[in-house]
């Protein structure tokens, strides 16, 4: 993957917005008030009629999965449950000290760093410790039950269960490597046919160092594998601007 710029705090704020504008327009076009339920913190972007919990993505880059902090693996009961994967996201973090023994002793903490996402990789090698971090990860651990992408003007739901599926089934995952003069191993990447389309890694900003640890996934890359590997699909409405697939045709259009 190419280097990152840091996102401006005006431009989140736009992709936040573009998002709450995005999950309105799904919301009205599946008969929905105004006034849906939602909560964005739980990933419950929109809860439809059947009262099944919507993540709805858009935007044209990547997807941020999630950026959490020091608390949230301390008391979160999944992640601390999840067979040491917790445990090594939160030593992730602590390995950063403050802003300026940071800055005073980089190389040392990038090593730490690099040790235990060498850690994190191992553990998520297992397909049912990998499972469960995806399934934890995107849907809240089965409270959300759709994915609901916008692409193209148009609205794709896929059901939770086959998301999880095609990715287990599809990609692989290794540490990265190093640039030239830096210490390899700071983040897990996931792979498909040897591109990049995902990334675990500690947060980095250019002006200010964050202790947070942030799972993203690219949306082209991710969205085309799952149109490619879940062929049955079925319009929710006649202008086909809602299309579901998978099982999401048997749980979602009823």
């Amino acid at each position: 993957m190419p280097r990152k710029r840091a996102m401006t705090s005006e431009k989140a704020r736009a992709v936040r917005q573009q998002g709450h504008d995005d999950a309105k327009e799904f919301a009205r076009l599946i008969g929905l008030s105004d006034d849906y339920q939602n909560d964005p913190k739980a990933k419950k972007d929109v809860v439809d009629a059947n009262g099944d919990a919507h993540s709805v993505k858009s935007g044209t880059g990547y997807w941020q999965i999630f950026l959490y902090g020091e608390s949230r693996f301390e008391d979160d009961s999944a992640f601390r449950a999840m067979n040491g994967i917790g445990q090594i996201m939160l030593e992730c973090i602590r390995a950063i000290p403050s802003k300026h023994e940071y800055d005073s002793n980089k190389m040392v903490c990038k090593q730490k760093i690099a040790e235990y996402m060498k850690q994190l990789l191992d553990k998520l090698q297992e397909r049912y410790r990998l499972e469960a971090f995806l399934e934890k990860s995107i849907f809240e651990g089965s409270q959300v039950s759709y994915l609901t992408v916008k692409h193209n003007d148009t609205f794709h739901i896929f059901w939770h269960k086959d998301v999880i599926n095609v990715l287990l089934d599809n990609l692989t995952i290794a540490n990265s490597g190093a640039r030239e003069g830096l210490i390899p191993c700071q983040k897990v990447l996931f792979k498909l046919n040897g591109k990049n389309c995902g990334e675990i890694e500690m947060r980095n900003g250019e002006a200010h160092h964050h202790r947070e640890m942030k799972f993203r996934l690219h949306k082209k890359l991710i969205v085309a594998l799952l149109l490619d590997k879940i062929k049955d699909s079925k319009p929710y409405n006649s202008s086909a601007s809602v299309i579901a697939y998978g099982e999401a045709i048997k749980k979602f259009i009823k």
